[in-house]
């Protein structure tokens, strides 16, 4: 079952989001700054350059007050700034008045100051202070913007011209509005996009985070699915937690097999060993109690025990070879003919054997470089298997030939086989068939060897068709210290 999985704001899917629209909102309040003040110095710069058109005319022409009042000398400025009839207020967006040095409103045109006009000279308090700068100021008249500018007359006076901005102001107000309105809108709009992008992108390391916590809770086979459209570098994280969630089950099987395995081992030597032991005591209590009073008696209670300190000796032999084939020794490398191996085992068979029908095909020589000693335990542990588990009439071959570049030899015989649940077992250390002789370590060593020459042993057998164990060497083992 899916699990849910709870996402705060401290998540990196919020974490993520949080940033895309952090940025955004950044870039729209800078974007939307520039642009403003963009427009604002345009505008204003189209004002400012009327006015001081107008100025420099003014200042340029030299006359006077009374000049200009009795002339109507301002025709250049009359269709913009001068009074329309005798009450007629100014252009709501121009003010033009003159002042004297004081900064006191003068009737002009027969024309008392309008309040436009007296608020004018008020706002300037020293019109000569203007007229001396370089461009138009801000000033506020009742309560309304404007950009202003002054100009010296000949007689002293003073001309102010002034431009309402409050347009501009209230344009560039309505700007700001509405770049607000889509700026929010959009980042609004970029919050949903990246939440459902930052969900599906992040889909495959919640994936991740599933597979983890169920493996943590012993399911070792759960593995990171395959998204429909993973990120490059996603599917390569994939991939890699998938090779190291292997690895990390095959570790964990192994182990587990190999502690199973240790822990079977130490049951079946700890059987092994008691019972000679158990044997050696039980005499060795008949001696002390003086049980063993005939000689006959006594010689045959000491062969019991020579036989089970013997059968004690090549147990623990065996087993110390087993240990030494577990730490990987190094091998005696040299060339060896394992045909003349083959052929001698089978002289010993014979001599053992007599009656036995034993058939070899080692023609010629088959050189390898091998560790000729662990070779004879391997050939010698396959005819004792066979000596002892089979009867004694029971034809046995024995072989070995180059076969694609690898040797094989192999011992087969005639004799009961074994059932397919034995064959699985037959290399398990103390595994004996149907509980027959021997110690259950041959076959183990004979693996051990062969794979420690980094080659491979199989069996072959059924119930009633024999045994056939078959053994491939390759030319040049490699060994490891």
């Amino acid at each position: 079952m899916r699990r849910i999985y709870r996402h705060g704001v401290h998540s990196l899917r919020a974490k993520l989001t949080a940033a895309s629209v952090g940025l955004l909102a950044l870039g729209i309040v800078v974007a939307t700054a520039v642009s403003l003040m963009g427009m604002r110095h345009y505008l204003l710069d189209q004002v400012d350059t009327e006015l001081t058109r107008l100025r420099d005319s003014l200042g340029s022409s030299r006359l006077t007050l009374s000049q200009i009042d009795s002339l109507s000398a301002l025709s250049v400025v009359s269709d913009r700034f001068s009074p329309r009839g005798g009450d007629a207020p100014p252009a709501p967006d121009s003010v033009f008045t003159a002042v004297d040095g004081r900064g006191t409103a003068l009737t002009l045109f027969g024309v008392e100051p309008t309040e436009a006009q007296r608020g004018l000279a008020d706002a300037v308090r020293d019109p000569d202070a203007l007229a001396a700068a370089d461009g138009p100021s801000d000033v506020t008249v009742h309560g309304v913007p404007y950009r202003a500018t002054a100009t010296r007359l000949s007689d002293g006076t003073y001309i102010l011209l002034a431009t309402s901005t409050e347009a501009l102001h209230n344009g560039i107000a309505k700007a700001l509005r509405l770049d607000l309105a889509v700026g929010t809108l959009l980042l609004a709009l970029l919050a949903c996009l990246t939440l459902f992008s930052v969900r599906r992108r992040m889909r495959p390391l919640e994936d991740m985070v599933e597979t983890s916590s169920a493996i943590a809770e012993g399911d070792l086979t759960r593995r990171v699915p395959s998204s429909q459209h993973p990120a490059h570098e996603v599917e390569q994280l994939r991939l890699a937690l998938n090779s190291m969630l292997h690895q990390v089950e095959t570790a964990y099987r192994t182990r587990e097999r190999s502690a199973a395995q240790l822990r079977r081992f130490v049951a079946d030597a700890s059987h092994e060993l008691r019972t000679p032991l158990s044997a050696i005591r039980g005499y060795l209590q008949l001696y002390d109690q003086g049980m063993l009073v005939e000689p006959e008696e006594r010689r045959r209670a000491w062969d019991r025990m020579n036989g089970e300190v013997d059968r004690m000796g090549r147990l623990v032999d065996e087993l110390l070879m087993l240990a030494r084939l577990d730490q990987r020794p190094e091998l005696r490398l040299r060339t060896v003919d394992v045909s003349r191996l083959v052929r001698e085992s089978a002289q010993d068979l014979r001599a053992q054997q007599p009656g036995r029908p034993v058939t070899v095909e080692a023609d010629g020589a088959v050189l390898l470089r091998a560790d000729e000693s662990g070779l004879r335990q391997v050939l010698g542990n396959l005819v004792g298997n066979v000596r002892t588990h089979t009867p004694a009439g029971v034809p046995v071959r024995l072989g070995v030939g180059r076969v694609d570049g690898v040797v094989r030899l192999w011992v087969e015989d005639e004799g009961p086989g074994l059932a397919a649940e034995d064959a699985a077992r037959v290399f398990d250390r103390f595994f004996r068939a149907g509980g027959g002789a021997g110690s259950g370590l041959g076959l183990a060593i004979v693996q051990g060897v062969v794979g420690a020459h980094g080659g491979e042993v199989s069996v072959r057998t059924a119930p009633g068709e024999g045994l056939g164990v078959t053994v491939t060497l390759p030319t040049r083992p490699k060994t490891c210290a």
